[in-house]
């Protein structure tokens, strides 16, 4: 759907910013898991005892899976049954597909069709006892019942360590049960274990397995956070390489790259990701969706390398985009697909307003049609605004349509996510920025360090503004440049190369009079723009006249 110049050139791009990868690993993954020619996926051997036909069609299958390519995962199984009615695990692939772990909650009708799967594969004759591990794990998540979905997922994740316990050598009972014990964190836990745990179980498999996609994929959401994501990177470099078929793949290293403040990487993985959605649209696989996600890092990279333009244009071309998709027919009937497509919508215009510091411009954001957790964001969005903007009345209108949306949430299918770590933050910022907007600077600091706290042991978002630098554009804005310039540094180290953290830091510097820390600051900021070659905002012009020396 893109059609820029950029968007032109993305398959040139993929070609040239992808690192070279050993043959004989991508011989491997073609050999084990692709079904088409030249395809790359990563490397996935997952006997089953159905027809010997279809073994390398099944290993492409759980490839898919392992890549998050559920909408292909999905028809690949389907053409097993075909081939081989009685294929007991396609019936476990197909309701695999329907299992976004990570990523969502199913709704009911999500849960009726992964239990219609489940019985169909109970009701088929099953010759392992390893497949009827996995059939059983994952009968019992779908089964009706009144269970709640946080039960369901912990005992699907014990199911799967107790798998892996009895099939020591089966690498994706590896790599699933640490993918179970991810989706299974619960929404208030701060504490990293399920991450800890999900890394002792991957770290050693990949060792023994470096071309396996799923433990690649799951170390880096294992380690998507400030205090792990170091130990992230070699996974980061190999993945986008070992399955560069997949869109979703060839994305997640930005998850890394962004963390570490590495933009020029993030976008070059993110440019990879939207030419290998085009790629797969092209050869009639569907694979659209990931190029939104990708969009939302690739327009976030950009602001913080000063490219604004090219920011402004991947927020516009994204909106054509998905007006487009949400479009199609059936679309309005996927209530999963409906929240991607709303919350995408919306999100970008948000960061592309807040990271420019357009506060009049976020301040005029209105939610477009979707389900309450899409829109909330824009009310985040207005509240910080407002309160940069020092007007209560708006502060306060902003915090209470938010709390509606979230009251709106926990009446949905999706209620269990309604009180994440995430939205609880969200909320914490929303409430320092009212106080601040009332005047109230105490209680405003207060809160957005309690926000700050908590957000540096569990990290931001996935496209985030780190609480710890609004702390001190709050401090520095009310007058106090010393306990801001502390704030910005701290930011600074678990969120390196922001643009407005960087330029923040040597403006509080410049106001304490430190003017060697201020330059140091400014310079890393033009280092990161290009010298601001391709922003006209005043914070460069800024930049430059102090690292020049010039009197201000």
């Amino acid at each position: 759907m893109k059609s820029t110049a950029a968007s032109a050139t993305l398959l040139g791009i993929l070609l040239i910013t992808l690192p070279m990868v050993d043959a004989s690993g991508v011989q491997a993954a073609t050999a084990d898991a692709g079904a088409i020619t030249g395809e790359q996926l990563g490397s996935v051997t997952f006997t089953v005892s159905c027809l010997p036909s279809v073994q390398p069609q099944f290993n492409r299958g759980v490839a898919l899976l392992h890549d998050f390519w559920y909408e292909e995962a999905r028809p690949q199984f389907a053409r097993i049954l075909q081939a081989d009615p009685n294929c007991a695990m396609a019936h476990w692939g197909v309701a695999m597909s329907g299992f976004r772990q990570i990523w969502d909650t199913p709704d009911a009708a999500g849960m009726a069709a992964g239990w219609h799967e489940m019985q169909a594969a109970q009701a088929t004759a099953v010759r392992t006892e390893r497949e009827r591990q996995y059939i059983a794990a994952l009968s019992d998540f779908f089964k009706p019942g009144k269970a709640a979905y946080q039960s369901r997922i912990e005992a699907y994740a014990a199911a799967m360590g107790t798998l892996y316990t009895h099939f020591p050598q089966d690498v994706d009972a590896g790599a699933f049960y640490a993918l179970a014990l991810l989706a299974a964190k619960r929404p208030d836990d701060l504490s990293l274990a399920q991450e800890h745990k999900a890394l002792a179980v991957l770290t050693p498999l990949w060792s023994r397995y470096p071309d396996h996609p799923g433990l690649v994929h799951y170390i880096i959401h294992a380690s998507d956070s400030p205090t792990l994501v170091a130990q992230a990177l070699p996974a980061a470099r190999r993945y986008g390489a070992l399955a560069a078929s997949g869109a979703h793949a060839v994305h997640m290293p930005g998850h890394t790259f962004a963390r570490l403040g590495m933009w020029q990487e993030d976008i070059q993985a993110n440019l990879a990701s939207v030419a290998a959605s085009h790629a797969a649209e092209a050869r009639h696989e569907n694979q659209w969706m990931d190029q939104f996600h990708a969009d939302d890092f690739l327009s976030y990279a950009y602001l913080q390398v000063g490219d604004d333009e090219r920011a402004r244009a991947v927020v516009a071309e994204s909106a054509a985009a998905l007006a487009h998709y949400a479009a199609m027919p059936g679309m309005a009937n996927d209530s999963f697909m409906t929240l991607v497509l709303a919350n995408f919508r919306m999100k970008l215009p948000v960061f592309f307003a807040l990271e420019r510091h357009d506060w009049l411009a976020a301040a005029k954001l209105e939610p477009t049609a979707g389900p309450p957790r899409s829109q909330t964001q824009v009310y985040w969005a207005r509240a910080i605004a407002d309160g940069h903007l020092r007007r209560p009345k708006q502060a306060h209108a902003a915090l209470a349509a938010y709390d509606v949306l979230i009251e709106k949430m926990k009446e949905t299918e999706h209620s269990a996510t309604a009180p994440s770590t995430y939205r609880q933050l969200n909320r914490g910022e929303m409430l320092a920025w009212v106080a601040f907007a009332d005047g109230k600077i105490a209680d405003s600091v207060t809160g957005m360090r309690t926000c700050a706290d908590q957000q540096d042991r569990v990290g931001q978002d996935e496209v985030d503004i780190p609480a710890r630098e609004m702390l001190a554009d709050i401090l520095l804005e009310s007058g106090q440049p010393a306990a801001a310039l502390v704030e910005y540094r701290k930011s600074l180290q678990l969120s390196p190369n922001r643009f407005n953290g960087l330029y923040g830091a040597g403006r509080a510097a410049e106001a304490v009079g430190n003017m060697p820390e201020a330059r140091r600051y400014y310079a890393a900021l033009l280092q990161s723009t290009d010298n601001g070659a391709h922003t006209p905002r005043p914070e460069i012009a800024h930049a430059q006249a102090v690292t020049r020396g010039a009197t201000l």
